[in-house]
């Protein structure tokens, strides 16, 4: 048991209580156990979410073939947390990310509603050369925009080193690990 509980805190950063108490909840099983402890992370975020993050770090990303970098302005409550190379490390990860992944806004609903419009023109005109019924349109439509909206968006985005979570997961599960609120306060992408 106590092999478990190390090798789960190595795995997912969470406190002892917590990785005790999910594996006990999740019968040994680790498996289940990691995935009670980024709900648990999860909620923690949510919860977290509503306090200021005004200190923070400045990080920059520049792929090897100095031709793509970008910068993120990476926030939390404390220059204590600011400071932490964990949190420096995620600030790194994420202008990795974006600089590999070319996102074009923060959150899905930071999308202009015009660009949305001009894409919806595009995808109507698709629909109607393709002879697509009027309610089959609408959902079609509507699955577009949604996928559209995430694909441009980085919170949305599946994270680059671990495709099956997206970046707001990942900011979630440090915020459980650090117990601050992580914020992306901005971002900026250079290509030559």
């Amino acid at each position: 048991m106590l092999n478990k509980i190390k090798n789960l805190r190595e795995k997912t950063g969470a406190g002892i209580v917590d990785v005790k108490k999910a594996l006990s909840e999740a019968g040994g099983d680790e498996a289940k156990a990691v995935e009670m402890l980024r709900k648990l992370g999860q909620a923690k975020a949510s919860k977290k979410s509503e306090r200021t993050a005004q200190e923070g770090v400045i990080v920059s990303y520049v792929h090897s073939n100095k031709k793509v970098g970008a910068m993120v302005k990476l926030c939390c409550e404390t220059d204590f947390v600011a400071r932490n190379s964990e949190f420096i490390e995620l600030a790194r990860d994420i202008a990795m990310h974006i600089t590999a992944m070319n996102p074009k806004y923060i959150n899905s609903e930071d999308v202009p509603a015009e660009i949305v419009e001009k894409e919806k023109e595009i995808w109507t005109a698709q629909a109607e050369n393709e002879k697509k019924p009027r309610e089959i349109m609408e959902k079609i439509l509507e699955g577009k925009e949604k996928k559209f909206r995430e694909e441009i968006s980085l919170m949305s985005q599946p994270y680059i080193k671990n495709p099956e979570i997206a970046v707001s997961q990942l900011i979630a599960e440090k915020i459980g690990k650090i117990g601050e609120n992580i914020q992306i306060a901005g971002f900026s992408r250079l290509e030559l």
